[in-house]
């Protein structure tokens, strides 16, 4: 499994995840920047993503919705704030609504993304950053540690198999 490590600190109101991926950063950095493979790999294996809106660039908005078991669609949106290709990006990550338009009273997160070449692959830090730590304890009840390391787990068979 590529995820080593996950970190959680209230006090800094973060969440760290650490995995180790056998691909350069190039490749990995080729799933965040394409939609339809993004979609093999965001959210966990029982809530597959779809991407209605989707750039890698300063200034782009990222419009997505996961797809439940039952059916149940779950809205979420980005605002890309910086792009170091393959390097790193920065986005800010909320909730949205049926329509994909954000959810005001719901937790929104400062996110980096890092990937840094190893003799092996890739290590890939992702770092989530909230407002408060009862905005980051909202998130961890909701099952935000499970599911990205579930969704992230999935990025190494991915890469195996394109």
């Amino acid at each position: 499994m590529p995820v080593t490590d996950v970190q959680k600190d209230m006090d800094s109101r973060t969440i760290t995840i650490t995995a180790d991926f056998a691909a350069p950063p190039e490749q990995v950095w080729g799933i965040y920047a394409d939609p339809r493979k993004l979609e093999q790999v965001w959210g966990p294996p029982t809530h597959p993503a779809t991407f209605v809106d989707h750039s890698l660039t300063p200034g782009a908005r990222v419009t997505y919705y996961m797809t439940g078991p039952d059916g149940e669609k779950f809205g979420g949106w980005w605002e890309i704030d910086e792009v170091d290709e393959p390097h790193s990006f920065t986005f800010r990550d909320g909730f949205a609504d049926a329509d994909l338009n954000p959810v005001d009273t719901a937790p929104v997160s400062e996110n980096v993304y890092r990937f840094a070449a190893t003799d092996g692959g890739t290590r890939a830090v992702y770092t989530s950053t909230y407002a408060s730590a009862e905005a980051l304890q909202q998130v961890l009840d909701m099952g935000v540690e499970e599911g990205a390391t579930l969704a992230i787990n999935q990025i190494d068979a991915y890469l195996a198999a394109a």
